[in-house]
């Protein structure tokens, strides 16, 4: 009975995440961009894109972890699923660090080609 309620549990924040997911990330082609990039202006244009996601995923960082901080601080009103709230929130958290440093990583690979390009 309790691996039922579990496996219940389970699919429906996973078929909630599925709802809530944007199926388009980019409204551009990003692997046609980056390929097709020869001017300083392009690479340009790509560290801006790269840059304006990660503070947008920044911004989603900061929403989870005032959520965890809720989660913390009324673990009682969740009852027995407020540690596994909690443990989503935290796996949340960290992707979205992992995905703006990544974006971080790649704005600044594109500053240094632009600044190659005289």
């Amino acid at each position: 009975m309790r691996i039922k309620i579990l496996l219940a549990f389970v699919f429906g924040w996973l078929s909630l995440l599925t709802a809530c997911a944007q199926m388009n990330p980019h409204p551009m082609d990003m692997e046609l961009a980056v390929k097709k990039a020869t001017t300083r202006s392009d690479h340009e244009a790509l560290a801006r894109h790269y840059e304006d996601t990660a503070r947008e995923l920044q911004t989603k960082v900061n929403e989870r972890k005032k959520l965890l901080g809720e989660y913390e601080a009324h673990a009682a009103y969740y009852g027995r699923q407020a540690l596994d709230l909690q443990s989503h929130t935290r796996s949340a958290i960290m992707a979205y660090e992992q995905a703006v440093k990544a974006n971080m990583d790649m704005a600044g690979s594109h500053r240094l080609m632009a600044e190659a390009i005289k």
